[in-house]
């Protein structure tokens, strides 16, 4: 009796260590729809949760990284939410098919048309981005959530490996190795993109042409199919006959 109450004492207390310790967890984040690979592009989550029991998250503001500015950046339309972008010089020459930028996206900010994030819920801004840096193992993204009851939390310490989570974590999107087929950061890499897509077409049409030549020999293939399913189906009626001739032999001893 003594070891159940003890290992129930330990539930509820565990219970309540994990209750108490849930909000730190429900911090802004962002996360990529697939894979948010080197030099490519990427649509990317930013996810706000409601940690407030009696007010509702109303503006969200996300600071782009100025130590790798990224050439493009459109946030996906969030019914409910107006979306406002704002547009700086780079720090260092940032270019995007061959051309120079003298501008890019260091901040975009969500404000609510209504009710914004009740408690209880979370809301998902979409971002397209790219390209991404190929020099970069992350990105961070400082964010600034405020309610509506005029309370403002700064998601901006920068996690450090080894040490624990901070209180109020920046978001930091993970980029993954270079794939092949990405969208390229450099014009010769969408040069390469496009040719090798028209030696895939190519190869397609040819394959095409040679199905429709060939004919014969997917009639021939038929054939050998149909004689190899004949072959089959006369063994099981054989087999058959001999399980049936058995039986009766059986029966007739019985």
């Amino acid at each position: 009796m003594k070891a159940s109450r003890i290992a129930a004492a330990g539930a509820v207390s565990g219970i309540a260590v994990l209750a108490l310790s849930a909000p730190a967890f429900a911090h802004v984040s962002v996360q990529p729809e697939g894979t948010a690979a080197k030099g490519g592009y990427a649509v990317v989550d930013f996810k706000v949760p409601n940690e407030r029991d009696n007010a509702s998250t109303t503006k969200l503001e996300v600071s782009f990284p100025t130590d790798h500015p990224l050439a493009s950046v459109m946030p996906q339309p969030v019914p409910g939410w107006k979306a406002d972008v704002t547009k700086s010089k780079p720090a260092k020459p940032v270019e995007s098919h061959g051309k120079q930028l003298t501008e890019v996206v260091t901040k975009v900010t969500w404000t609510a048309d209504g009710k914004g994030i009740e408690p209880g819920y979370f809301q998902k801004f979409p971002v397209s981005v790219g390209a991404l840096p190929e020099d970069a193992d992350e990105l961070v993204f400082k964010a600034i959530q405020t309610y509506d009851n005029k309370e403002v939390v700064r998601w901006i310490e920068v996690p450090q490996e080894g040490q624990e989570e901070p209180e109020n974590p920046a978001p930091v999107l993970e980029l993954a190795a270079a794939e092949g087929d990405a969208h390229g950061s450099s014009g010769a890499k969408a040069g390469g993109d496009t040719e090798a897509a028209a030696q895939n077409t190519a190869a397609d049409t040819a394959a095409s042409s040679d199905s429709d030549s060939g004919s014969g020999d997917g009639s021939d293939t038929t054939a050998r199919v149909l004689g190899v399913v004949g072959i089959v189906v006369g063994a099981a009626g054989v087999a058959y006959g001999v399980l049936a001739g058995r039986r009766r032999d059986s029966g007739a001893a019985a």
